[in-house]
């Protein structure tokens, strides 16, 4: 059996699995597809796009308000990838007494459900503010159904009127395009749950947008991806356990994917992109992260 929790090392919260130190480097994976929406064309599309994470040299990815079928959870599992699973947020001001039942009931059966996956290594209860309502009570709930598993009160606690619980296991900021952290508290470890959106529409390949998040040049891309990830190394430094590039594939309108929409385009150089990651989670999993600058 695997472990993953929060503990100090050297006196700072960290990430842990199996009692070691680990970084987790993930995308943001909204599980979008052109011709089915929520629902993939086949399997093996299913396990095209965490068999992409792997490629790049990813660890981890983020499941972004949406619960997939339990074929994704086990090619997850079978390729080693650690998930950060949200539970799909409201979308309300002040949500009513039926729909917080509603979302506890709904929390409580996807934790249930998928508890039993190796592969899931954190529940976020909200994100960004989004329907949010009694943060702290919701975490310790997670909590209380699953002991197992580092809690995430709020992904983007500093974004879009979120406000912090201010317990959990995670503390979770956004960051566009550089990656950002918390402030740390001493009791839990920092994440950047979402940075990037570097936006690269591919001819042919693209729905018509106006505009879409950062956009760059198609020369640059890859050295572009590749600078937001030096940011993310010296958050490491600063105390950093992971991060979440938006994202793994476009969507509609949102052209901030690595692959297109149709997934027939990867746009970066996967080999830089899977060296400079995998020399990333290496030395930011050690004890005492590697490669940082005297102090």
């Amino acid at each position: 059996m695997r472990s993953i929790a929060v503990e100090k090392v050297n006196g700072t919260p960290r990430t842990v699995l199996n009692g070691e130190p680990v970084f987790l480097m993930a995308t943001l994976d909204q599980g979008f597809w052109p011709d089915g929406l929520h629902t993939a064309p086949t399997d093996e599309a299913l396990a095209y796009d965490l068999r992409m994470h792997k490629a790049m040299g990813f660890n981890s990815v983020r499941k972004h308000i949406k619960v997939e079928p339990d074929r994704w959870f086990y090619w997850a599992d079978r390729l080693g990838l650690l998930v950060w699973q949200d539970m799909p947020a409201m979308n309300t001001v002040n949500p009513s007494t039926a729909a917080r039942a509603e979302y506890e009931r709904e929390m409580k059966e996807m934790i249930d459900e998928h508890a039993g996956h190796p592969s899931v290594a954190m529940w976020v209860t909200f994100n960004e503010g989004w329907g949010q309502y009694d943060q702290a009570r919701i975490a310790d709930l997670a909590k209380s159904w699953d002991p197992t598993r580092p809690v995430n009160n709020m992904s983007g606690l500093n974004c879009c009127g979120a406000v912090d619980g201010g317990n959990g296991d995670i503390a979770d900021a956004h960051g566009y395009p550089s990656p950002a952290l918390p402030q740390p508290d001493g009791k839990r470890a920092l994440v950047s749950g979402e940075y990037g959106g570097l936006g690269l529409a591919v001819p042919g390949h693209a729905w018509a947008v106006q505009q879409s998040y950062i956009a760059v040049d198609p020369a640059t891309y890859t050295d572009d991806y590749l600078a937001r990830l030096d940011e993310v190394r010296k958050l490491a430094c600063k105390g950093g356990n992971g991060a979440v590039y938006t994202q793994i594939s476009d969507v509609e309108g949102e052209l901030n994917g690595l692959l297109t929409y149709d997934r027939r385009i990867v746009k970066p150089d996967v080999e830089r992109i899977r060296a400079a990651q995998e020399a990333l989670v290496r030395d930011a999993s050690n004890p005492v992260v590697a490669g940082c600058p005297a102090t």
